[in-house]
């Protein structure tokens, strides 16, 4: 009788053991966003190529492909998605000339926050229909 407890008291202990590993892999990953970045499209300009009135595809990186990322522009969010995978993508239209920091932002409760960033420079944006020339 007592090979049966022990054995069964090392199922049991072996039982918790798996369950335990199943749990601690199974645990959802800290959400990050890890890059940020920016498509000037086909806008053009000696000193930058980001107009005002012009928009733009800025792609939000992260490796939670679940949460919603936030999109910031100086500090003021403009948007947010629905990473597809690994990206998440906004439309961003700059009302300001001037030095803009893009930022992007995916909550988890478990993890710190990160704020990746790319920062450009915005000139007058003149459309052309199907890109921007950019005046500085």
């Amino acid at each position: 009788m007592m090979g049966t407890i022990i054995r069964t008291t090392t199922a049991v202990a072996s039982g918790c053991a798996a369950l335990a590993t199943i749990a601690a892999l199974a645990a959802p990953v800290g959400a990050t966003a890890t890059r940020v970045g920016i498509d000037p499209g086909i806008s053009f300009g000696s000193a930058t190529n980001y107009g005002t009135g012009c928009t733009y595809a800025i792609d939000g990186y992260v490796d939670d492909p679940v949460t919603p990322v936030v999109f910031y522009d100086n500090g003021v969010p403009f948007g947010y998605a629905n990473p597809s995978g690994a990206l998440a993508q906004v439309h961003w239209t700059p009302a300001t000339a001037g030095p803009h920091r893009l930022q992007i932002w995916q909550y988890h409760r478990d993890s710190a926050d990160v704020f990746p960033y790319v920062d450009i420079q915005v000139g007058t944006g003149l459309p052309t229909g199907s890109g921007c020339g950019v005046a500085n």
